[in-house]
């Protein structure tokens, strides 16, 4: 029965530093005595602008032109890139900058495009 003492009293030590305390921001109710919606940082508002990609683009290790929608993806640099497969975009990641070399048209072809869907 102590034990059980014991627990709930660190329990409720817990409890009332994660509601009260440092704990606070986790459980969304922040340090400010502000009430909700007062004092928040207003959100610039974005006009309906939102960022959505191309019907199509080019994977950059092979050069197939390959649906965004069903393309794995990944991003380098601030840009997103599209692959048609997953060794594409694992060959991709490792050395990026051999893909990258600045001259968009030139596609290494060390693969044929029938060794991997």
């Amino acid at each position: 029965m102590n034990e059980l003492a014991y627990f709930m009293l660190w329990a409720g030590i817990i409890f009332l530093m994660m509601r009260f305390g440092c704990g606070a921001h986790v459980m969304g109710h922040g340090h400010g005595k502000a009430k909700h919606g007062e004092g928040a940082p207003k959100r610039q508002a974005t006009n309906g602008l939102r960022w959505t990609p191309p019907a199509d683009d080019v994977d950059p290790v092979c050069g197939k032109t390959v649906d965004t929608e069903k393309a794995k993806s990944s991003v380098h640099d601030g840009h997103v890139y599209y692959f048609c497969s997953r060794d594409c975009r694992e060959g991709f990641e490792a050395s990026p900058e051999q893909y990258l070399s600045g001259d968009d048209t030139k596609h290494p072809s060390s693969q044929s495009e029938n060794e991997h869907d």
